[in-house]
């Protein structure tokens, strides 16, 4: 472009993403005098064997009610001195045999806690699964980079994250001679010597020889490594107290861990469990069970593993500051549960966008479509206090929403023509069928069904399609799943499901679903005469058929995820059986998981997030509002439109994007609105309408209702540089997240530098050679608030109308026509080249 811009270097500042800067402020220390009440749990404490112990939690009742965590920070002493030791972490070893008890103190607080200590000296029973598996989950060794991935590593194998103990106690007791381990002299072995860094050990040091893994380790070395009594009580879940606390910023919560076993024990495995935070922004962890909080407000899930369990600590962190009063109007079910949390949080809303951020926001977000200054002005100008309201059904009602939408879909249902010019029938097909299910607001619930059941041929039944990249039962569980279910399985095909309850039986009842699908081509005469007939893929159901379980090597019994089994007649489909229990209203996943990937799609970030990742480890960060969307869905009947209109009419969605001094670094209760680029084809789009130059993609009829935008294209394999690079996906995987939504170096040189910009500025007929022509008699500043009203859905500011029309002026003076011409080309790249136009804020 001509180099007369510099009064425009400021819109040319790019920035992708902004930088946020905490605020260091540290918790108040805690007043002893402050403290009201004292509780201790666990409330008695009995230790068996030298292996035990317990991590006592304290906690301090202030007068306001408020709960702090007193476990670093009290006085233990054990009555008869001998009995036990309490560290100064809180933990409880034992010493001696005996009963006793343990006074916890704090200021003027006391508590006492019944100790009984017994079978100290003893050579208890080991079990190789219950007590040794989990110290090498603990240090990693059995992790994927490690000794757990498939090959192994340096000739050790061991099983991912322990799934397979069995396979574990043949490696270390079996293999290689046993020369792992020597119970003649257990501290030789060559286990523990590469473990604690006496010998090579290309994992670096992972143990002490002091610490309590490395004694238990010896000493099941020393009992001639035990597998354990078939008898031995298994675990059947682990859990966590406490459960939830609402902590200060910069403050620190101990937790204590549980496993429960079959015969009704209950062991302290805090110190035996693994620990990860999912927002180490908010919280961090440290292996003995302590949680930190930091600067920044919110709520962070931390979770425990734990022999394929997991349970879950939440912590809600406000910020903590005084704030303003303020009032919040419920127009719909969604403000009601924001405003809550956002009080929960001590955070204070946005106020509300303006008329003109709200026609762009909305229109972006339903139609993938600028609105035009017409409508940009009109809306701004409408007195009707409802008006907001009617645009969203307005929009809704527009053949752009279903193109824009059935664009989504296509994405997630992974519509793929690979290239390949015989499937375009199909993918085009299939395409034009969601555009229609999306437009006449078909039930989600018969939406999913006619895919999933889906029988016959793309001729007949487009949603058949779907079955060419869904071609196996591993196929079918992980999109299903994922899709309509909001769960990642695809891990639990192997081995269970590291972050989740899943087990590779809860994996292969899904895939028994599919088991019975068969397929068949037939050939269809081609309409071109000089092309080879069409092979054209039928599914049907066959009678008999099966899938193996890849853990049991037998067939798989059908049954859904948390539910019982089927049973399922060779007169059924048993596709339909699986569909009946995801749309029953009481399914726990169906509609949460559709209302969280619309409400991902408003607002940039799900209520779980990623949207699709609903797992125990990751809840939603308002628990309340998603339950509450996903009875709206189902009350109204599955209705999508109806869930869109609840979203985008509350006062949350019309909240201003410019941050208080209470929300800016808020990231999970949407009060204020995210910020975020423009999808690649909806870019692409508004670069069209902005400069009034179309794209042609080549393959697409020639006819005049032939689709003309990118939100429209029926499958991934048109051609785009632009839309690659801004990342289109090429529908690998179902998961949304194969959309790069970043801002990179070559999508921003190639708006500012390449020709396909610089020709749709240039084109003859298009916008700026309109606007440069003599026929259009308006004054300048006219035609610039124009150019700002299809960019930004504003006027421009006294200062950008000045700047442009004295660049305008002087290239004009200069050049005459010509120039006049250049300088409106300037001004309208300049435009498409600022945050604000790439950015639905």
């Amino acid at each position: 472009m001509p180099k007369h811009v510099q009064l425009w270097a400021a819109l040319l500042a790019f920035v992708a993403t902004q930088g946020v800067n905490t605020t260091q402020t540290s918790a108040a220390e805690i007043n002893p005098s402050d403290v009201k009440s004292l509780a201790v749990h666990p409330a008695k404490v009995a230790l068996t064997g030298a292996d035990d112990a317990t991590q006592f939690v304290v906690t301090g009742t202030l007068a306001d009610g408020r709960l702090v965590d007193l476990t670093p920070d009290a006085t233990y002493a054990v009555a008869d001195g001998k009995s036990a030791t309490v560290l100064a972490s809180g933990r409880i070893v034992p010493r001696a045999n005996g009963s006793s008890e343990v006074v916890v103190t704090f200021g003027g607080q006391t508590a006492r806690v019944p100790l009984g200590v017994k079978s100290l000296g003893e050579n208890l029973p080991l079990n190789f699964t219950n007590q040794v598996v989990p110290i090498f989950t603990k240090l990693g060794c059995n992790s994927g980079g490690c000794h757990g991935k498939l090959a192994g590593q340096n000739g050790f194998r061991l099983s991912l994250l322990g799934f397979e103990p069995d396979l574990d106690f043949m490696t270390l007791v079996k293999e290689a001679r046993g020369r792992r381990l020597f119970p003649a002299n257990p501290d030789a072995s060559l286990f523990l010597m590469k473990a604690t860094g006496r010998a090579p050990h290309g994992g670096g040091k992972k143990m002490d020889p002091d610490s309590d893994e490395y004694k238990l380790v010896r000493r099941w070395i020393a009992a001639g490594m035990p597998w354990g009594d078939e008898k031995d009580p298994k675990v059947t879940k682990i859990s966590m107290y406490p459960e939830h606390r609402v902590l200060s910023r910069q403050s620190k919560q101990q937790f204590a861990v549980y496993a429960h076993y079959t015969d009704g024990t209950v062991e302290d495995i805090t110190r035996r469990a693994q620990y990860e935070s999912n927002d180490p922004e908010i919280a961090t962890v440290e292996e003995r069970g302590l949680v930190r909080t930091l600067a920044m407000s919110g709520e962070a899930a931390v979770m425990a593993r734990y022999q394929g369990m997991v349970a879950v600590f939440r912590a809600t962190v406000p910020l903590g500051v005084k704030t303003p009063e303020w009032s919040f109007a419920e127009k719909t079910v969604v403000d009601k549960f924001t405003a809550k949390k956002w009080k929960e949080l001590g955070l204070v809303p946005a106020e509300l966008c303006s008329d003109e951020q709200f026609i762009r926001r909305v229109s972006i977000d339903i139609t993938g479509s600028l609105p035009s200054p017409k409508d940009v002005l009109a809306f701004a100008a409408d007195p009707d206090p409802a008006k907001r309201d009617k645009l969203v059904d307005k929009l809704l009602d527009s053949s752009e929403y279903a193109y824009y939408f059935a664009n989504k879909w296509a994405d997630i249902l992974r519509v793929k023509r690979r290239q390949q010019s015989d499937r375009a029938p199909g993918t085009f097909a299939f395409h034009e069928w969601i555009r229609e299910q999306v437009a006449a607001d078909t039930p989600y619930s018969d939406f999913a069904r006619a895919i999933i059941a889906s029988s016959g041929d793309e001729r007949k039944s487009p949603p058949t399609v779907w079955y060419k990249e869904v071609e196996k039962a591993e196929q079918f569980v992980d999109d299903v799943s994922q899709v309509f279910l909001g769960q990642r399985l695809a891990c639990a095909n192997c081995h269970h499901h590291p972050y989740e309850k899943w087990s590779q039986d809860d994996y292969w009842g899904l895939a028994a679903f599919y088991g019975r699908v068969g397929r068949k081509e037939v050939r269809v005469p081609s309409a071109d005469p000089n092309r080879q007939d069409n092979r054209v893929q039928t599914i049907y159901i066959r009678t008999i058929g099966s899938v193996q379980n890849k853990r049991t090597q037998k067939p798989a019994e059908p049954k859904p995820l948390d539910a019982a089994p089927m049973t399922v007649s060779t007169d059924d489909d048993p596709r339909q059986k699986l569909v009946d229990w995801m749309v029953d209203t009481k399914n726990p996943f169906f509609a949460k998981t559709v209302a969280n990937r619309y409400w991902a799609h408003f607002f940039g970030r799900g209520i779980v997030d990623p949207l699709d990742d609903m797992r125990i480890t990751n809840p939603p960060s308002n628990p309340e509002l998603l339950d509450a969307l996903a009875k709206n869905l189902v009350d109204n009947k599955y209705s999508l439109k109806a869930l869109i209109k609840t979203i985008c009419k509350s006062r949350t969605y019309q909240l201003s994007s410019a941050p208080n001094d209470f929300n800016k670094h808020d990231k999970q209760t949407y009060a204020r609105y995210y910020p975020r680029r423009l999808q690649a084809e909806v870019l692409l789009d508004a670069l069209c309408q902005v400069t009034d130059s179309p794209s042609r993609f080549n393959g697409l009829p020639a006819d005049k209702n032939a689709p003309n935008r990118a939100i429209m294209l029926p499958d991934e394999s048109f051609q785009s540089y632009f839309l690659d690079v801004n990342g289109r996906p090429q529908r690998i995987s179902a998961c949304e997240c194969e959309r790069v939504s970043e801002a990179n170096l070559a999508a921003v040189l190639h708006m500012l530098n390449s020709d396909e910009v610089e020709g749709k500025i240039k084109r003859d007929g298009g916008r700026v050679d309109v606007l440069t022509r003599a026929d259009d008699k308006r004054s300048d500043e006219e035609k610039v608030a124009d150019l700002f009203l299809w960019a930004f859905a504003r006027k421009p500011t006294k200062d950008d109308l000045a700047g442009a029309v004295e660049h305008i002026k002087k290239l004009e003076a200069k050049s005459g026509p010509a120039g006049k011409k250049i300088a409106y080309g300037n001004i309208l790249w300049a435009l498409v080249n600022t945050k604000e136009f790439w950015f639905n804020q």
